[in-house]
């Protein structure tokens, strides 16, 4: 398993198995003071919208570790981050 953002590519293991993630996008906030990471194991949902993840991680950590967010301000924040981009990427 390892993170490395130069590549662009997140390899997990979820249930058992190493899984291979596209890091979609990073950024930091202000406000929690955390850095974040959005990536995508290029698969859809019912919707047609393709899934994506969202977690903190300590960027100066040289081993560096995903984390969960739980918090409901964190969720909320990252909501709007990921409709912001939604609607760059639409052109709106």
């Amino acid at each position: 398993m390892g993170i490395n953002l130069d590549d662009k590519k997140i390899v997990l293991e979820v249930d058992g198995k190493q899984v291979e993630y596209n890091i979609l996008f990073t950024f930091d906030c202000k406000d929690t003071k955390k850095s974040y990471i959005g990536y995508s194991d290029n698969t859809f949902k019912d919707n047609e919208r393709k899934t994506i993840y969202v977690s903190s991680y300590n960027p100066l950590s040289e081993e560096i570790e995903l984390e969960d967010i739980s918090d409901p301000k964190e969720l909320k924040m990252i909501q709007e981050v990921l409709n912001k981009i939604d609607s760059e990427a639409a052109g709106n």
